[in-house]
């Protein structure tokens, strides 16, 4: 039988090493039949990204810094020649600096806030703008956009701080660019992870007690695992998703229900 996604093209930006959330849907696209470009920030990054894309067998890598407008433009022109179609982008992007994700909130600075919104947030709207006419050539026409959030958004996490407010942004992005894609046969949804050992996630204060915290707590006593996340991606991806949109799908173990810990760990 074909792969769910035989035949349709995709664009994973975020991969930063094999731990990455976006290789872990990376590798289930392929695993579907999907064919893959990615995109890297910087030449440092751009070596731990090829030899993945290549076990993959893409060769369409795109450096990218997504706060450039010439660059964004760069790269999709690139993606114009090449394939002159998309169908699917997964955008695993996000940056705060890391001395404001700890200490008080109310100390945020207004450079780091705006950094902060702008790559974690706005680009998400700045990627749909461009991959419009790409997801238009399809026949239908039509796409998926993917983005990643964290439960922060709407919680208060400790050492979350500026980072809870631009995901928070990111998932109101994706009802707004849901509702204005929609007739273009574009859907567009966020997964939300549970805490997860990545690069990212590493740069969160506590991060090894959130870990064990809520794989200790958790209503299925474990974390996410990226073969999860690559699934969920699959299935918003597929024909299987062709009426969800607008949505924040939880792959968190079920910690989200939850009022308080279990009660061997009040």
């Amino acid at each position: 039988m074909p792969g769910l996604l035989e035949g349709k093209r995709a664009l994973v930006m975020g991969v930063a090493n094999d731990h990455s959330i976006a290789w872990g849907i990376a590798q289930a696209l392929a695993a579907q039949g999907a064919e893959l470009a990615f995109t890297y920030q910087g030449e440092a990054f751009g070596k731990r990204v090829e030899p993945l894309a290549a076990s993959l067998g893409s060769d369409l890598l795109l450096d990218v810094d997504v706060s450039d407008d010439a660059s964004l433009d760069a790269a999709f022109g690139t993606l114009t020649e090449r394939w002159g179609r998309l169908d699917i982008i997964v955008h695993a992007i996000a940056y705060s600096s890391k001395d404001e994700l700890t200490g008080r909130f109310v100390n945020t600075t207004r450079a780091n806030f705006k950094n902060s919104l702008d790559i974690s947030c706005y680009s998400l709207i700045e990627v749909a703008r461009r991959a419009l006419p790409l997801m238009a050539a399809n026949e239908p026409g039509g796409g998926t956009i993917l983005t990643l959030t964290y439960a922060g958004s709407n919680r208060v996490t400790p050492f979350y701080n500026v980072m809870g407010v631009a995901k928070a942004a990111l998932e109101s992005a994706v009802r707004y660019l849901a509702n204005d894609l929609g007739p273009d046969g574009i859907r567009v949804n966020a997964i939300s992870p549970g805490p997860m050992r990545t690069l990212a996630g590493a740069a969160i204060g506590g991060a090894r007690k959130t870990y064990r915290h809520t794989e200790a707590n958790a209503p299925l006593r474990s974390n996410a695992t990226l073969e999860a996340i690559g699934g969920t991606a699959v299935w918003l991806a597929s024909d299987w998703g062709a009426c969800t949109t607008g949505e924040v799908v939880m792959v968190d173990s079920g910690y989200h229900v939850l009022g308080m810990p279990q009660p061997d760990n009040i």
